[in-house]
């Protein structure tokens, strides 16, 4: 009986870290990532699909015709965005809009998730640019943690950071007139 109890506890162990490994692991963007480029590098063409990672204190973009670097000391803001898009691809969805009726404005309500990644930074001679990226939900997060710890700057406040406003009283601003 007891043999069994521990065998028990053994394997619940080791499913339990195992499960912790997977996710420290899902964790770190180190890999490259499949974004989308929507404007902003030089060099590269809008709308590009290619693999963005942050390694040795450079955000890489590289794509099969170009490929970019950015230092992250050069970056000024890093911002993180969630939006959506239509699912349906634009041929069908085309050809969707000539059904009676406007029955074809159905597919537009099929959507997915996706973040955004937007990059302010500074060139070699000092002019400001800025790029936009795209990729699936939740990559973007990661992305801007890995640059920030890699030092790349942001302006975005934290919830730990934010400061509350204090409360509109009406009844003093009465008082006072």
């Amino acid at each position: 009986m007891i043999l069994r109890y521990r065998t028990i506890v053994a394997a619940t162990v080791m499913i339990f870290i195992g499960l912790l490994t997977a996710i420290a692991k899902s964790e770190s963007a180190s890999s490259p990532v499949k974004v989308i480029e929507i404007i902003g590098l030089t060099g590269v063409k809008q709308n590009t699909k290619g693999a963005l990672s942050v390694e040795d204190g450079h955000l890489h973009f590289a794509s099969t015709k170009a490929s970019a670097d950015i230092k992250t000391e050069l970056i000024e803001d890093v911002v993180t965005g969630a939006d959506s898009q239509v699912a349906v691809g634009n041929t069908i969805h085309m050809i969707s809009m000539a059904a009676p009726y406007e029955s074809g404005r159905f597919l537009s309500l099929f959507r997915t998730k996706i973040d955004t990644l937007t990059v302010k930074y500074r060139d070699g001679s000092g002019g400001l640019h800025g790029a936009i990226f795209t990729m699936t939900a939740g990559v973007a997060g990661i992305i801007k943690n890995e640059l920030v710890a890699q030092g790349a700057h942001t302006n975005a406040l934290s919830e730990s950071n934010a400061v509350v406003a204090p409360a509109d009283n009406s009844q003093s601003k009465e008082q006072t007139q």
